[in-house]
């Protein structure tokens, strides 16, 4: 098995930890306190790593920075409350959905074109979704289930956002404003609701930034050492981990309609990674004829 596989799952394992963690404080501590906390802490970190690595801040491109961090807090707080109101296999299941909103927002803002298989694929993800939402229920569990998609299409948007930022700046400096947006976005929200934490939930909010900037620098590591395509396929392994931990600590036991969802999901995301890895290796060929014959 190749290193950036063994990352890529490694760093699954540690965004359900954290998943975990959020669920746990989610007894009793709000969704925009645990984003407050987390996004806080991590910024504290981020900026020791700036110093550290001597990252200064940009002076153009800020616009795009600060939209790139609304989007990142948005998609924190929507997941959040996510991961707090529905079983932790369904929400893992519906954040994975972003890759299928990527592809819809690049065809409208990056006027990538779609295939037809593209076309096809999409209604299938829907369907999935559909079954994961279950609006037949007419419960608050449809409702948090939407909000778990909208989590999905703000990851998205974040993602589109950061593969133009990368271009003109440094990756910490992205995070960084990332954090501070979510930090300041969260204070409002929290102000009426702020539950002072004691010693253990305070543990675990700390906790919590902390494994997922783990998470998110053996992510990056893996994307160092294997194709990405190939990285993000591994990931859904994360809902695997997703539903262990919840059968074990809250006796989470997926129905049907999870089930068919999440494969109806799964098989799309992978389908459209597998694709766009053919595009990828039909266009280096290409590339590799060019200079041959030049």
């Amino acid at each position: 098995m190749k290193n950036g596989v063994i990352l890529a799952i490694f760093s699954s394992l540690v965004f359900s930890i954290m998943n975990v963690l959020v669920k746990a404080v989610s007894e009793t501590i709000p969704t925009a306190e645990i984003v407050f906390f987390r996004s806080f802490i991590g910024l504290i970190v981020i900026y020791i790593l700036m110093l550290k690595s001597k990252v200064i801040f940009s002076r153009k491109g800020i616009p795009m920075l600060a939209l790139r961090g609304v989007l990142g807090a948005l998609y924190l707080l929507a997941y959040f409350h996510t991961i707090a109101s529905i079983p932790l296999t369904d929400a893992s299941i519906l954040v994975h959905l972003s890759p299928v909103f990527v592809i819809l927002l690049s065809a409208v803002f990056l006027k990538e074109k779609m295939s037809k298989r593209t076309f096809a694929l999409l209604p299938l993800a829907f369907l999935g979704a559909f079954f994961l939402v279950k609006p037949f229920q007419y419960s608050s569990y449809s409702m948090d289930a939407l909000i778990g998609i909208l989590s999905a299409l703000f990851a998205a948007g974040a993602s589109i956002s950061i593969r133009y930022l990368t271009k003109k700046h440094h990756a910490y400096e992205i995070i960084f404003y990332f954090l501070a947006t979510a930090t300041l976005v969260s204070i409002p929200l929290m102000w009426n609701q702020f539950v002072v934490p004691g010693a253990v939930e305070l543990l675990y909010l700390s906790l919590i930034a902390l494994v997922s900037l783990l998470g998110l620098v053996v992510l990056t590591k893996a994307f160092t050492h294997e194709n990405v395509i190939v990285v993000e396929v591994v990931r859904y392994i994360g809902i695997f981990f997703n539903a262990v931990w919840g059968f074990i600590f809250w006796t989470e036991i997926p129905d049907l309609f999870t089930v068919i969802g999440g494969i109806l999901i799964i098989a799309v995301c992978i389908a459209l990674s597998r694709k766009k890895k053919e595009k990828t290796e039909q266009v280096k060929a290409e590339q590799g004829l060019v200079t041959k014959s030049s």
